[in-house]
């Protein structure tokens, strides 16, 4: 006797990407319109999966250049913009065979998906190294070497040392590992694209707590950027001690 419906729908929502093509196979005489609605569904899910291996295949280019090497890390940062707050940067080592769905440059992913990603690459990387650098050490060094001091600081916390760095754009002075820079990094390569998810996830909740800490900014919402609102509230209050006073200087008056 023929399943029902229902219990073909279960089956399929069940199995494991690998069972499905077999499954599409055996229900493929099945000529019931309900069935017919599933199997369409199913299609098209394993189409757009397969298009998504072979995007992800694509991001595994540099990766696949310097296979030889037993770690090759990803660089990125985020904050580099703001108004307020630190400079994060990320560092990532994926393991070889790593396949993490989605991955991409993290403006390219809504906020939901960048906190799934995040917990994803937090348990299948090999390392994961995160730098922080503060406001006030903006204001000192300038934001660019501010953000190299947030690189460093990252590959320094991995715990293991890479054989290269892939990074995004830079190069970093003070630092004898190898490096590649690379334009759009965080779009052509998985481990770059790790790290720029890895350094914006760490930096958003940083400024969500900032936010609880001096609530009349909106941190929350704009993590710190120069939105009408943000420059409107530092004109009413005033800066915080997040702000970077260096770069707020034609908003405040004097």
């Amino acid at each position: 006797m023929n399943k029902s419906i229902r219990e073909i729908k279960e089956e399929l929502g069940s199995a494991v990407w690998e069972e499905i093509p077999g499954l599409l196979e055996n229900y493929a005489s099945d000529t019931r319109s309900g069935v017919r609605l599933l199997l369409q569904k199913y299609h098209k899910q394993e189409e757009n999966l397969r298009k998504e291996k072979e995007r992800l295949d694509q991001m595994r280019e540099y990766e696949r250049q310097y296979g030889d090497c037993t770690y090759i890390c990803g660089i990125d940062e985020a904050g580099r913009g703001p108004l307020a707050g630190p400079v994060v940067a990320g560092a990532v080592i994926l393991p070889k065979d790593c396949e993490i769905l989605y991955l991409n440059d993290s403006k390219k992913l809504s906020a939901a998906r960048r906190e799934k990603l995040f917990e994803e690459i937090g348990k299948k990387a090999v390392a994961v190294g995160v730098g922080v650098v503060s406001p006030e050490r903006i204001d000192t060094i300038n934001i660019l070497q501010a953000t190299y001091e947030a690189m460093r600081m990252a590959v320094n916390a991995l715990g293991v040392e890479p054989q290269v760095l892939l990074n995004d754009a830079v190069t970093i002075p003070g630092i004898s590992i190898s490096q590649v820079p690379i334009i759009q990094g965080d779009a052509k390569s998985v481990s770059i694209a790790a790290a720029s998810i890895v350094a914006k996830v760490s930096r958003d909740r940083m400024m969500v707590e900032y936010d609880a800490e001096y609530p009349q900014y909106g941190f929350a919402k704009h993590k710190g950027y120069g939105s009408a609102a943000h420059i409107e509230a530092i004109q009413k209050y005033g800066p915080s001690p997040i702000h970077r006073q260096s770069f707020i200087r034609k908003f405040v008056n004097h």
